[in-house]
């Protein structure tokens, strides 16, 4: 069976290829950065499979295509595909780069979509097939200081839900993965090292999260959230609190360590 994997470079994405390579799955590996997928890829082929590297940026409107195109030409069938590419800005709506958050929605939402419309057909087709898409607690509160990232790994969770209910008896499976904090570089590229969260809660390491994500996909459940913790503050804190309490604890647990709010853009 062989497994695509977005954003394999680094974080969960890379660990995720790790897993699947170990399992023995043959991998298509799909980032930006060909050096180090290529790098990826040799460490994949040391456990006997085959690896595959599709150099394409996401956050390009035409990037799904062309990854379709591409793993057309190289003439293997995805039997897993997995949504890993993902991406945050953090601080006030009204300050952050349009550019960058419009890049986060091609990426998280629009890429994720039409990756998933392109190649889900022929695993129908095959009346077999997996999929795995990266979410985030994130996605079940609303997330001042983070509004795009949160709505938009909202988004997945849903969509996720959605399809894997209309593709009961297909042989294919949905599954959406939601970590919480993570020690996966993200925080870094989300600019996100000053906010609290970063301090006060413990993150899971890259390499746990992707484990629990491939034996869910296999397992062919629906919802994966890793951590008790991470179980509560998704699934139980919405139900027990106004959601206006909500609203106010992500706020405060994101503001600048040490300050009392965030006063401008970042």
């Amino acid at each position: 069976m062989t497994a695509l994997i977005t954003g394999a470079s680094s974080g969960i994405g890379l660990e995720l290829a790790r897993v699947f390579a170990a399992n023995k799955h043959d991998v298509v590996l799909v980032a930006r950065s060909e050096g180090k997928l290529r790098e990826l890829a040799r460490e994949c082929e040391a456990s006997g499979v085959r690896a595959h590297v599709v150099a394409a940026d996401l956050a390009k409107p035409d990037a799904a295509r062309a990854v379709v195109d591409a793993v057309a030409r190289l003439g293997v069938e995805i039997d897993i595909l997995v949504n890993n590419a993902g991406f945050g800005v953090y601080g006030l709506f009204v300050g952050t780069p349009p550019a960058t958050e419009l890049e986060s929605i091609q990426v998280n939402v629009v890429a994720l979509t039409d990756l998933t419309k392109r190649f889900l057909p022929g695993m129908i087709a095959r009346r077999r097939g997996r999929i795995l898409n990266v979410a985030s607690t994130a996605g079940f509160l609303p997330g001042p200081l983070m509004a795009v990232y949160y709505a938009t790994k909202a988004y997945v969770v849903s969509f996720s839900e959605a399809i894997a209910n209309e593709l009961e008896g297909t042989g294919v499976t949905v599954t959406v993965l939601c970590p919480g904090p993570t020690d996966s570089g993200f925080q870094a590229a989300a600019s996100l090292e000053t906010s609290r969260i970063v301090s006060l809660l413990k993150k899971a390491t890259s390499r746990s999260v992707a484990e629990a994500g491939y034996d869910a996909v296999m397992a062919g459940k629906v919802v994966c959230i890793p951590g008790v913790a991470n179980k509560v503050s998704a699934l139980l804190a919405p139900r027990l609190f106004p959601r206006a309490i909500i609203r106010k604890v992500v706020r405060a647990i994101q503001d600048p360590r040490g300050a009392a709010a965030a006063k401008g853009a970042s």
